[in-house]
């Protein structure tokens, strides 16, 4: 009976070795949308950990500290999981090989996997599994190394522009916002190399993010900056622009949108959530038509040149959202970004603000504003969030 025992471990020990190395090879080597299943249940259990311990905690501010180390934790536990299911299938097998009992095989194990040599066996056949799991433990280790500062150049290189993005969008980023500003700013020309700066940070994204879905869960150095609000203000902006003035719009909108959404879908792929890759345009948006129009009163307030009206804007931008909606809404609910205008509410979050642009001067130290310049995006209470 014990030897069934045995050669049942053996085999369990195999497929242990094997799945782990397989998942090692697809999560860090294969540069393509193939995360391991480890790696997105090690973040999605830490990000449900997070989500509901949040509402008991005071501030917003102390909830995104604390959710800030979510990504982080998800690869040191990655880690930890790889390398303790190594020990487990290297001692499983050498239990089967060795003779020992459980408790010595795997002692003999984690020896080998760590490289440490304090436990070994006599048995030739050990010998050599112990230089097999010497070599991959070693091998292992090394790249889990090399993981580290590939992620934090990717996590640094996002940043840059999500921080550039804070002046010209306000914080949390808003689409309307965007636009806004650089009309009021006469920038308007700057508009077009901005909508390609943000084309190529997405191709950067959609091939960090996709390869190494920890990334998604890093979030920005303050509170009210995420990369996701961020990419949604760019590609809001865009469909606004290009639903209400579309002669005026330039055409690195609309490549900015297009690469911003199949951005997304790469995302959507790699995590496997379910989305429409081909929707139509009249299928709606989550996005509510009173919520849109503070974004086109927004552009109304500071004269920007508009050739549609309210109801042909609305109608022309649901077309472009329901392209990217549903899966910013997954992304939202997984990775819990700020609080930020035209995204799902989430009341146990916290309120935040549509930021105003002043212009003070020693004639104007107050900064007078055109009305609906500024006001405060209040998330709703559970019950006004539920009647909604």
């Amino acid at each position: 009976m014990e030897t069934i025992v045995r050669l049942a471990a053996l085999i369990v020990g195999i497929f242990i070795v094997a799945g782990t190395a397989w998942s090692v090879f697809t999560a860090l080597v294969v540069p393509r949308v193939t995360s391991s299943r480890a790696m997105r249940g090690v973040a999605r259990v830490l990000g449900g950990s997070v989500r509901r311990l949040s509402p008991h905690l005071p501030t917003y501010e102390v909830r995104d500290r604390v959710m800030s180390f979510v990504g982080p934790a998800a690869m040191i536990m990655l880690f930890v999981v790889w390398l303790g299911l190594l020990v487990l299938g290297f001692g499983l097998i050498a239990w089967w090989s060795s003779g020992l009992n459980l408790g010595s095989a795997l002692t003999v194990a984690g020896s080998s996997v760590f490289t440490l040599g304090i436990a070994t066996s006599p048995e030739p056949g050990t010998k050599a599994l112990e230089i097999i799991a010497a070599g991959t433990g070693l091998l292992f280790v090394a790249l889990e190394i090399a993981y580290l500062p590939a992620l934090y150049n990717a996590f640094a290189s996002r940043e840059t522009e999500v921080t550039l993005l804070a002046t010209r969008s306000g914080t949390p980023a808003w689409g309307p916002e965007i636009l806004a500003r650089h009309h009021m700013l006469d920038t308007m020309d700057e508009l077009p190399p901005l909508f390609a700066d943000w084309e190529r940070w997405a191709a950067a994204v959609s091939e960090s993010h996709a390869n190494y879905p920890a990334l998604m869960w890093f979030r920005s150095p303050v509170s009210s900056r995420s990369w996701l609000l961020g990419l949604v203000a760019m590609m809001d902006a865009a469909a606004l622009y290009h639903s209400a003035s579309p002669q005026q719009t330039p055409h690195q909108a609309r490549l900015c949108l297009s690469m911003g959404t199949n951005c997304l879908r790469s995302m959507a792929r790699a995590l496997h959530l379910p989305h429409d890759t081909d929707p139509l345009p009249t299928s709606g948006t989550r996005l509510t038509r009173d919520e849109f129009e503070d974004g086109f009163r927004r552009l109304e307030s500071i004269r920007f040149p508009l050739e549609r009206d309210l109801e042909e804007t609305w109608r022309h931008f649901q077309g472009w959202r329901v392209n990217y909606e549903p899966i910013v809404d997954a992304l939202t609910r997984l990775i819990v970004p700020p609080p930020a205008p035209w995204f799902i509410a989430r009341p146990k979050l916290g309120a935040t603000e549509w930021p105003a642009v002043r212009n003070r001067t020693p004639d104007d130290p107050e900064g007078v504003q055109p009305s609906g310049l500024s006001k405060t995006f209040k998330t709703p209470s559970p019950r006004e969030s539920k009647s909604r």
